[in-house]
């Protein structure tokens, strides 16, 4: 369990999680469901008005004006690990902060911990799903 969470206090377990979203809707729902209180409220990292569904904005603009904000963060939770083995990163590949702030996230990622296991959970996309023309486009940069 420590791999994941780490202890507070009172048995009381916090997730070592880095959220973020280029707009803060998503996350404001995460906070304001059942497991938000769970999560560190430092740990969420998000950005104005999102990407519009465009990997150049989340890759180029948007998520470049944000990525360093959310290395800030994953740094303070590797010094805080005792022993930090890896990271996983779930993100969908459909839109322009999933693919495109994901894929620089992971490039500054692997710079900054060339010694450390990444695993990626991403969720590709599918038409019978979203109506977005441009997620198989964004899926393949």
């Amino acid at each position: 369990i420590g791999v994941y969470f780490k202890e507070a206090s009172n048995l009381r377990y916090v997730p070592r999680a880095c959220l973020v979203d280029l707009e803060p809707g998503t996350l404001d729902v995460v906070k304001a469901s059942d497991v938000g209180g769970l999560f560190k409220p430092d740990n969420f990292v998000f950005g104005a008005s999102g990407a519009g569904n465009n990997w150049a904005k989340g890759h180029y603009t948007e998520g470049a004006e944000l990525v360093e904000e959310a290395l800030d963060v994953v740094r303070k939770e590797v010094e805080a690990s005792e022993c930090p083995q890896g990271f996983q990163i779930c993100h969908s590949l459909g839109g322009g902060t999933g693919s495109g702030m994901g894929t620089l996230l992971l490039l500054k990622l692997r710079d900054a911990y060339p010694d450390r296991v990444t695993a990626t959970w991403s969720v590709y996309p599918s038409p019978k799903v979203s109506d977005v023309v441009v997620e198989p486009y964004n899926a393949t940069l």
